[in-house]
């Protein structure tokens, strides 16, 4: 009981801070040029590693997924159920996980560390916003950056599947694409791109939070960079769950027109 408690509170806490950044982004909007500043560094920061995961997470499902279909003879359908897989599910979150650990920590250390070193309060003496001035950038370039990268990972998952399918499995990249249409309709693409933005929203949420909220020193700044990518996968996995079931009864819907 304890434990669920203590998850409450700091879920708690965690969206009113949200709903702070929130309404400073209404009422004091910081600069644009701060805003593209944060996406242009997330997203050289985390590119070539998002792209390289992304392929490899298609060119595993491809591998999988052959082993299984050569049985039922029905290879020809690997793109389909391969993209469909990619899409609507393991590549969000595998390269979500991949983020929490990268974006999510390096904020949440470098947050703690202003905050541990009083370079927060100093802008708050200095008559500043410490929530505009530092946090708001990074949420949104956040949030922005890893929708970016989400979305170039699928897409390098789809390519890495094909590209593993010609050489491991022997369909070539027509017959690979052909049967995509039949199996990944709109709602499975709307699906994975709605995982996406939910999953850098809850990325730029929890470690803006962690960060912001450090305390204890240096041992401290270490402790929420931790605390960040654990909690950023809980979330994710969370945020999975609510979007899968969502979508599930939205593709219902949709075969039964």
């Amino acid at each position: 009981m304890k434990m669920l408690y203590i998850i409450v509170c700091e879920l708690g806490a965690c969206i009113q801070f949200v709903w702070i950044i929130l309404v400073t982004a209404v009422r004091k909007p910081c600069p644009p040029s701060e805003i593209f500043s944060q996406i242009l560094r997330v997203t050289q920061q985390s590119l070539s590693t998002t792209a390289l995961a992304g392929f490899f997470v298609g060119a595993i499902l491809t591998v999988q997924f052959t082993l299984q279909m050569v049985q039922f003879g029905a290879l020809g359908y690997l793109g389909g159920l391969t993209t469909s897989g990619t899409v609507r599910e393991v590549g969000p979150l595998l390269i979500a996980f991949m983020l929490s650990g990268k974006i999510g920590a390096y904020t949440s250390a470098e947050l703690g560390t202003m905050k541990v070193t009083e370079q927060i309060d100093a802008i708050r003496c200095l008559g500043a916003d410490p929530i505009r001035e530092i946090v708001l950038p990074r949420f949104i370039g956040i949030i922005a950056s890893s929708f970016f990268l989400l979305g170039l990972g699928l897409v390098m998952s789809i390519s890495g599947g094909m590209i593993m399918a010609s050489f491991f499995s022997g369909v070539n990249y027509e017959e690979y694409l052909r049967h995509i249409p039949t199996i990944v309709n709109p709602i499975s693409i709307a699906n994975g791109l709605v995982k996406c933005f939910v999953f850098a929203v809850v990325l730029a949420s929890i470690c803006t939070y962690k960060g912001y909220t450090t305390s204890g020193g240096a041992k401290g700044v270490g402790r929420s960079a931790v605390n960040t990518a654990v909690a950023t996968m809980v979330g994710i996995v969370v945020a999975d769950w609510f979007t899968s079931t969502l979508f599930d009864i939205l593709i219902n819907v949709w075969m039964e027109r």
